[in-house]
């Protein structure tokens, strides 16, 4: 089973970069760019968050993996955001 859970996470986080390349203009539009660049990043930017919500409940019982994991998954969220802001007029060009 956690081959399983490991291999769907490993889909869904390349789907999520073929995403980012898309909208960098390195692979081919894909469909529905905007929303699906808009919900990535706030799936990251929530799952950074847990952070503070877990430091905020139980400052002792926080591990370094929660610190750590969720400080990368932030990291990620703010780099799709800001990349997501700054692609967003070529987004919704449709190609020629």
């Amino acid at each position: 089973m956690p081959t399983l859970i490991t291999l769907g996470i490993a889909g869904v986080l390349s789907v999520w970069a073929a995403y980012a390349f898309a909208g960098a203009g390195l692979l081919p539009r894909l469909p529905l760019m905007r929303l699906a660049l808009v919900l990535i990043s706030a799936i990251y930017l929530l799952r950074g968050s847990v952070l503070f919500l877990a430091l905020a409940v139980n400052w002792g019982g926080v591990t370094p993996f929660t610190i750590w994991s969720s400080l990368i998954v932030l990291v990620y969220g703010v780099a799709y955001a800001v990349g997501t802001w700054k692609a967003w007029p070529m987004l919704g060009r449709r190609p020629v």
